[in-house]
């Protein structure tokens, strides 16, 4: 049965989107099947409404914050979530969830095999919010001990491997330089790009940009997360902890595409999300679901120079 809707809506797709291209149009006929398969839920979901939901995932950290957070943020609004399994060091994500498993060590690009259970499962031109709630991670964690004299800006990058090739969305020392010179004085920066001991990893290697020791050496007012995290590991649950508590205090990112783009998005505020290339790029999702995971303001810059025009016009 499974095959044949699938089948149905892998024509339906071709024929409303002629032009575009096979692998994406894949991507709209997997969500269009996911939302069909909610029908099955009605009964458990809207009038029985006891707890019976459990959401397992283990693919990649911006399908699971943009996708799958939500949807059980949703269930447990609405009574009907029983359990949470993901990854390790995720259990703060899910802080509504009685009963979340860490069960992963590494996360998987491609699933061993799809599951249409989330309503939205992966990327789209269009996305269902019937079964997708905002998540409050800000007003949950904003705290008075990661407090500074000046505003936050916080800068999330990342380097490493994607696509199976060598790095394209991430931020370079010399942008950097400049981002940090100029704005050091009315900010107080904290720099973010996690190593691989600190978050779990997919096929995407990370990389070594080589510019924590030179940035400490060329601009000690910055905080480079991996200092914080040394300081105050005994007292935090875990690297993403730690990023939670920081974040929910600030109002002003400079992310770059994926996972690190879709957790700044989650803390209200302003987000510059560095993408040179991705999926989202073509869904236009900067301007969908980014904004809808906490109402952030965010801003699509697809250059280094888009970057530095958006943080003088809006920081």
């Amino acid at each position: 049965m499974r095959r044949l809707f699938l089948g149905m809506l892998h024509v339906f797709t071709a024929v409303k989107y002629p032009s575009m291209h096979v692998i994406l149009r894949k991507y709209i006929r997997d969500n269009y099947y996911s939302r069909l398969n909610q029908l099955g839920f009605i009964g458990k979901d809207y009038f029985d409404k006891k707890k019976y939901k459990v959401i397992e995932f283990q693919q990649e950290f911006q399908q699971e914050l943009t996708f799958v957070l939500p949807f059980a943020y949703w269930h447990h609004l609405n009574g009907t979530l029983l359990k949470t399994i993901s990854c390790k060091n995720t259990k703060d994500l899910y802080f509504f969830s009685e009963n979340h498993e860490e069960k992963y060590d590494v996360r998987l690009w491609r699933p061993l095999s799809a599951s249409y259970d989330v309503p939205n499962m992966t990327h789209c031109n269009t996305f269902s919010f019937s079964k997708w709630a905002r998540v409050p991670l800000k007003e949950h964690y904003q705290n008075d001990r990661f407090r500074f004299d000046k505003p936050l800006l916080i800068i999330a990058n990342k380097y490493n491997i994607e696509w199976d090739g060598a790095p394209i969305n991430y931020l370079d020392y010399a942008t950097l330089n400049q981002i940090i010179t100029t704005y050091k004085d009315k900010y107080q920066i904290v720099y973010n790009r996690p190593s691989s001991g600190q978050i779990v990893e997919d096929n995407s290697e990370i990389l070594d940009l080589k510019e924590h020791a030179r940035m400490r050496q060329e601009h000690p007012e910055v905080i480079v997360m991996d200092d914080l995290y040394a300081q105050h590991k005994a007292t935090v649950n875990s690297f993403n902890h730690l990023q939670l508590l920081l974040y929910a205090n600030c109002s002003h990112f400079i992310s770059v595409h994926g996972g690190t783009a879709a957790l700044a998005s989650y803390f209200g505020g302003t987000n510059i999300i560095f993408s040179k290339r991705g999926v989202e790029h073509y869904f236009n999702e900067f301007s969908s679901i980014f904004p809808a995971l906490s109402g952030a303001r965010i801003l699509h810059a697809k250059t280094e120079k888009a970057v530095l025009r958006y943080l003088e016009e809006y920081y």
